[in-house]
């Protein structure tokens, strides 16, 4: 069931049905069809510092399956997203005309100072801003977020395990909120959905797009890489 967080009310919207073969559309049970086929301006990659669960090793030039995070993500942003930004803490390692690259506007602040700054970047309403540690999401995936968007200030997965907001849709109207969350201290992104309007992507949605339950695999220690290629090795990868 799909849902909507008005800070810290909710209500129940109609059901999603998608296939798994075909997401060109997704149609609700009373027979709303969303286009699954649209884009979205500007999309952004929190791709952060070093990984102190990995020995320093720098998350996003990991390779899985051959292919570095970040050139994984990359392909997949390029494929929902008419321009990329990535934010880094050490942005003079990074060169490429097909992306922006910023550093954080608020040093200290974590992930969501790193939100923050995308949002700040980005020239558009609406920006796709996803964590440098998924390597496996997926363009159909991200088109039905995009698709997903509409009054609220976010679109935002949300499974058994809570909210996904580094895999999420946000529009403008959420910098005011981090901007005032930073300034109190709070660094956890997950606090965010408590403060503005929330459309909901429930597990059950989520499925359709990821039967193996590897869209929101992150990779935070050298057992995740291992992992992570172990997947890719048994055929498992979606990416591909």
């Amino acid at each position: 069931m799909t849902a909507s967080r008005d800070r810290n009310a909710s209500r129940s919207e109609p059901h999603v049905r998608t296939s798994t073969r075909d997401h060109g559309i997704a149609q609700t049970d009373n027979g709303t069809v969303i286009e699954l086929s649209a884009i979205v301006r500007t999309a952004a990659i929190i791709a952060g510092g070093q990984g102190r669960r990995l020995g320093g090793v720098v998350k996003r030039d990991l390779l899985i399956g051959g292919t570095r995070i970040l050139d994984r993500q990359l392909s997949v942003l390029g494929q929902v997203a008419e321009q990329i930004v990535i934010v880094a803490n050490d942005p003079v390692r990074f060169r490429g005309p097909e992306f922006q690259v910023c550093a954080d506007r608020i040093p200290g602040g974590g992930a969501l100072s790193g939100l923050h700054t995308a949002l700040v970047s980005s020239t558009t309403a609406e920006t796709v801003v996803v964590a440098c540690d998924l390597p496996f999401l997926t363009a159909p995936f991200l088109r039905y977020l995009i698709a997903r968007a509409g009054q609220s200030d976010a679109v935002i997965p949300w499974t058994s395990d809570g909210p996904q907001p580094l895999c999420a849709l946000y529009t403008q109207a959420c910098v005011e909120p981090i901007q005032q969350m930073l300034a109190q201290g709070e660094r956890r992104v997950s606090a965010l959905t408590t403060r503005i309007r929330v459309e909901e992507i429930r597990e059950e949605e989520i499925t359709s797009f990821d039967p193996h339950g590897m869209l929101f695999f992150n990779v935070n220690t050298p057992g995740d890489h291992r992992r992570a290629n172990a997947l890719t090795a048994r055929g498992l990868d979606p990416v591909e």
